[in-house]
């Protein structure tokens, strides 16, 4: 009995090659084992002599010997063993296989990743009959029929006979195939040849300009133009690019405008802005269909972005592609005018009816949003959980937990902290003089405190504004970051100009605010309980696990706050009050409060309690109901089911229990039946396996091991989990399309943006066919073609 044994490729067990003692313990159990009907086999030896391939051992096909007498025959015959003479067809084909190694590669074909066949004709020519000769002591089992001459010789006339018959029967298909291809292909006339040749010069220049952002500039004055879209799109870079082609060569498009006038349009503005949507539609449609392959999917939001028709939301969507490869790509801008409730349904109409996705298929949806987009996305949010309950809310893997529950408070005070933390760290960013500024201000009040002024110095440079500690830095930073702002305003060197003096006053007066330093120091202590589960899940795979077994405790320690507010508060208020003395700031109420509340002059309000009411609480209030409603029910149990990944399991020492939170996706699965018996399988094979082999660390490192596929409810569970977009991305295509958005915006002034175009420069890495593009546009606007 060899040391490996086989489950049958049957669909409800084609978890393949376990180990022994995987077998073992799965046989010994007879609920599993009559869930399975597991049927044990010895393996496929090759018959050929000196092979000694077997299928435990490798990925190769077998195939069976054919029971066709005549075929048999061959294959006996270019075998050369004598002792398989005297076997029937039918004894044969059951019990002798040969390897794909004796075909030739033209003689098998690969109907699926799953599947390899023979042609009908195959016959084995691919023989090793000497290596035996350099060890002639050694033992065969498969003795070699030694030939006559005569014998030879009609062998070899036999395989020209049945090469030439391959060949013709090959060029007669490929005829034949020729001459039905040649059927179906429409005859085309010379202006629609040259048509479909302009157009595919288009769709190259478009191409182009969209990946290298040039933009649609214009020659005309803007009182001159009838609409928007002439402003847009008049003569300028496809201008000059198409006549660039005409100077370089391009003997087509000589041909086709060498008696146009000088100035005249090759192209005009409105079949420009048709070009343009194609590109988009066939680069969109190109991700989709990958998508749609995959199934599954989360939806990913982010911060609106102004374009000249408005502000627009931008879509990405993330999957797990055919390669195993977790994507985040994205999609397109949606308009964001309207009521939550019309925005909502706008989405899930371009997801279903445009991009033709299902939505029951949506696992995970994020939204990256601030001040009023924050709340109304999760007025969004909400509506699509609603609809559909496997789509849960989680936060995205590029944004801190901490920044996230902040960005989302409707609380004015709270958004103006964010506003003005954006805006001093973008004041520094990129000018190292008002960075070596800021330097010297924390080494004047960092003296004697080597360790403390290195930390500022070194989190002052990046962008700490994205920090799970971010308000921890903000406090620390405070006090040099006003005495920083008023140097630079008072300029008495005259070394910074009028824009950076304002900018420097403007931020100082907000900094020096005591309802700033307040709110501040509270949000600082209030989330200072979800800083470290925060941490954790932008953390490696192991790290998210224990952070979702650790809500609990985190939920407790809220619970408890809130219990104790009155003496938590004291305690947090006097921080506050501490900050603003060394900072000489007066500690008072909201002189906006004062004057709405229209307060008797003898009735004084204590800042303490007032603070109190319509900070602290508030803050509590809404940390805690945010942090339940993040991480519900179905939520928790998809991250726990992280352990599927074998470091986890490892960390664990393999003693995890999948089996209680994997009905979350029990519907999305395979095999569903198989699950119990095929996750105990999965546990001993990880448990038991060589000193050589590491346990993957990741969902995509375990996506990536071979073995994976003989498990296919384990892998389809890692896929769907993959899709979540708390979990950091993982492999080449990680974060590529975020940084691809924010450097268009950056490099391109609002006045010279186009959606179309962006597609095309975020998703530059997306292959374009021109040829489908041409097709596109013919079908699409047949006028244009017609008139043309």
């Amino acid at each position: 009995m060899p040391s490996m044994l086989l489950f049958h490729t049957c669909a409800p067990c084609s978890f393949l090659q376990c180990c022994n003692d995987c077998i073992r313990d799965t046989i010994t159990n007879k609920s599993a084992r009559e869930l399975l009907n597991i049927k044990c086999t010895m393996p496929n030896f090759c018959a050929a002599p000196n092979c000694t391939r077997k299928s435990t051992q490798s990925d190769l096909a077998f195939f069976r010997f054919p029971r066709d007498p005549e075929r048999c025959r061959l294959w006996v015959e270019n075998c050369r063993r004598a002792d398989l003479e005297e076997k029937t067809p039918d004894q044969l084909n059951k019990h002798y296989r040969l390897c794909a190694k004796h075909f030739e590669p033209a003689m098998i074909c690969k109907t699926s990743p799953y599947r390899t066949v023979l042609r009908d004709t195959a016959i084995p020519t691919i023989f090793d009959l000497t290596s035996h000769l350099s060890n002639p002591h050694s033992r065969h089992r498969k003795r070699i029929k030694v030939l006559t001459d005569e014998e030879v010789q009609k062998i070899k006339e036999r395989r020209l006979e049945s090469s030439i018959e391959q060949l013709l029967s090959k060029k007669d298909c490929d005829a034949q195939d020729d001459s039905e291809n040649a059927d179906d292909i429409p005859q085309l006339t010379p202006e629609q040849k040259d048509l479909r040749e302009f157009l595919r010069s288009s769709f190259e220049v478009m191409v182009l300009i969209g990946r290298q952002n040039f933009p649609f500039s214009c020659n005309a004055r803007e009182d001159e133009m009838h609409s928007e879209e002439e402003r847009f799109l008049t003569t300028g870079n496809f201008q000059a690019l198409i006549e660039n082609r005409i100077n370089a060569g391009d003997e087509f498009l000589q041909r086709r405008f060498e008696t146009a006038a000088v100035n005249e349009e090759y192209c005009s503005a409105v079949q420009q802005r048709q070009l343009l949507e194609v590109c988009e539609r066939c680069v969109r449609e190109e991700i989709l269909q990958q998508v749609r392959e995959c199934r599954f999917f989360s939806i990913v939001t982010g911060e609106l972005v102004e374009f000249p028709e408005g502000e627009h939301l931008p879509v990405f969507l993330r999957f797990v592609d055919q390669a195993n490869t977790l994507r985040e790509e994205f999609i397109e801008f949606l308009s964001f005018e309207g009521e939550e409730v019309a925005v909502a349904e706008r989405l899930e109409s371009q997801l279903t009816k445009g991009w033709g996705l299902c939505m029951e298929h949506c696992r995970g949806q994020a939204h990256v949003g601030s001040g009023i987009l924050g709340t109304k996305m999760k007025v969004i949010a909400a509506q699509l959980k609603e609809k559909y309950p496997m789509a849960v809310i989680t936060p995205t893997s590029t944004c801190a937990l901490n920044v996230h529950l902040a960005n989302g408070m409707p609380l004015t005070g709270v958004q103006d902290v964010m506003s003005v933390l954006k805006k001093t760290n973008a004041f520094f960013k990129g000018s190292p003089l008002l960075q070596s500024e800021l330097d010297n201000a924390i080494s004047i009040l960092c003296q004697g405190n080597i360790e403390k002024e290195s930390i500022l110095k070194e989190g002052s440079r990046s962008t700490w504004t994205d920090l799970h500690n971010v308000f921890e830095m903000a406090v620390d930073l405070m006090e040099p970051l006003l005495l920083c702002m008023d140097s630079i305003h008072d300029n008495e060197d005259l070394k910074w100009n009028d824009q950076i003096t304002s900018d420097a006053y403007a931020i100082s007066e907000a900094l020096a605010d005591f309802e700033f330093i307040v709110t501040l120091v509270i949000l600082k202590n209030a989330l200072s309980f979800t800083r470290a589960f925060g941490k954790n899940l932008q953390g490696e795979t192991i790290d998210v696990f224990f952070a979702a077994n650790s809500l609990t405790a985190v939920l407790h320690s809220l619970y408890e706050v809130s219990d104790n507010l009155e003496v938590y508060h004291e305690f947090w208020f006097e921080e506050a009050i501490s900050l603003a003395t060394s900072m000489e700031i007066p500690v008072r109420v909201p002189r906006l409060f004062l004057r709405k509340q229209q307060v008797v002059e003898t009735m004084e309000i204590q800042a303490e309690s007032f603070f109190k009411e319509y900070l602290t609480q508030p803050v509590m209030e809404y940390i805690t109901q945010e942090v339940k409603e993040i991480f519900s029910e179905n939520h928790l149990k998809a991250l726990k089911c992280l352990s599927l990944v074998p470091a986890v399991m490892g960390q664990m020492r393999f003693n995890t229990s999948e089996e209680t939170h994997a009905e979350i996706y029990r519907s999305d699965l395979p095999h569903p039946d198989t699950l119990p018996a095929e996750l105990h399988c999965w546990r001993i094979k990880w448990k038991h396996r060589g000193k050589e082999v590491s346990l993957p660390c990741t969902i995509h490192e375990t996506l990536q091991h071979s073995d994976v596929k003989f498990f296919p409810n384990v892998n389809a569970f890692l896929k769907i989990l993959a899709t979540l977009p708390v979990l950091k991305l993982d492999g080449s295509h990680g974060q590529t399309a975020q940084r691809r958005l924010q450097a268009y915006f950056t490099d391109t002034a609002v006045n010279q943006r186009c959606k179309n175009l962006a597609v095309l420069n975020i998703n530059y890495h997306i292959k374009t066919d021109l040829e489908e593009m041409v097709q596109c546009y013919l079908k699409t606007y047949p006028e244009e073609c017609e008139s043309d």
